[in-house]
């Protein structure tokens, strides 16, 4: 299948843009950012391995008078370590920061702040305590992802949001490790789960979990499961089937043209015009005169054969002048 870069210059859409950030997350990340906005919380946002920018633009679009988005991302620079050169050829050959750059500039006049660098730079760039939203979706390998989430928890506001990627896949098990590692050894709480990603604060879970528990309980597109394990209160969600409503996503400043229709294509066919039409009126029927009557009487008097006869000869002329018994008929 093609991808967006391959067919149009620019994604019409966000959904355009090739990524794994799913519907459901998507409503997630903008009830989250929503929810910060309407109780005037205050910060910038973080994302931690951007890939081509699907789920940077959303973020984007979240952003306040006064506040930056950093995405930092590698963006073909050179690992820092074998390990992590392989994960990125195997995983993100096609990854450039000009293709990145193409997908959020669709979307947004400018850019956001870009650290092309590993991870582990990101503590050197961000003031500590300054995100109130921080997505990570970067290295897949336990050693990155164990100081990504540590550099979380000093970026954060007390009750930011940490979201983290991938955190039961199973070809990222060094993810697992580190996400349920943090949440029993090192205070983040978890809020929710979705099918790919682990959303925590090292704040209060409570009173964001409540209300998100209720506005999900509030659709029919989502279903809510909450379970205990070692202590804490599992939020699970789901989308059920492909009924999930989209959030208000952003526009692209370069929509997909409507198709032209194609040479020598049939047109579609004109929808029938389904107003009323009135009926032809009735042909009045001829007023009888004394003449039918004596008529009509003179063939119910003769034998039934001669009857038949006389009336089989008006057919045929009554035919021959374009009429049948009955029917109107045009002429040739």
């Amino acid at each position: 299948m093609a991808t967006a870069q391959e067919t149009h210059e620019y994604p019409g859409e966000l959904n355009d843009v090739p990524g794994w950030f799913w519907p459901l997350d998507q409503v997630l990340f903008s009830w989250f950012l929503e929810r910060q906005e309407r109780l005037d919380t205050r910060g910038d946002l973080l994302e931690l391995g951007a890939y081509l920018g699907k789920s940077a633009i959303l973020l984007g679009h979240r952003l306040r008078d006064g506040e930056t988005l950093t995405v930092c991302d590698l963006f073909g620079a050179e690992p820092p370590d074998a390990a992590n050169r392989a994960e990125a050829a195997k995983s993100y050959s096609s990854l450039t920061r000009q293709a990145f750059e193409r997908n959020y500039l669709a979307f947004h006049h400018t850019l956001p702040k870009i650290v092309q660098a590993p991870s582990s730079a990101v503590v050197d760039e961000v003031v500590p305590g300054t995100c109130r939203f921080v997505h990570i979706d970067a290295s897949h390998l336990y050693e990155h992802v164990e100081g990504d989430i540590g550099a979380a928890k000093e970026l954060l506001v007390p009750d930011g949001i940490v979201v983290l990627d991938d955190f039961r896949s199973e070809h990222t098990p060094g993810v697992a490790v580190a996400a349920w590692e943090a949440v029993l050894n090192r205070g983040l709480r978890p809020v929710c789960l979705s099918s790919q990603k682990l959303y925590g604060t090292w704040g209060d879970p409570e009173p964001v979990r409540e209300e998100l528990i209720a506005a999900l309980r509030g659709r029919d597109d989502i279903a809510v499961t909450v379970e205990r394990a070692a202590g804490h209160r599992l939020v699970r969600t789901r989308a059920k089937g492909k009924r999930l409503r989209p959030p208000s996503l952003p526009s692209s400043r370069h929509p997909a043209p409507v198709p032209a229709p194609e040479a020598g294509g049939t047109q579609a066919a004109p929808v029938p015009d389904r107003t009323p039409q009135a009926r032809p009126a009735a042909r009045t029927a001829r007023p009888s005169t004394p003449r039918d009557r004596t008529r009509r009487l003179a063939l119910d008097l003769l034998p039934p054969v001669v009857t038949r006869a006389v009336r089989r000869y008006r057919a045929e002329r009554r035919a021959k002048a374009g009429r049948t018994p009955g029917t109107a008929q045009s002429r040739p």
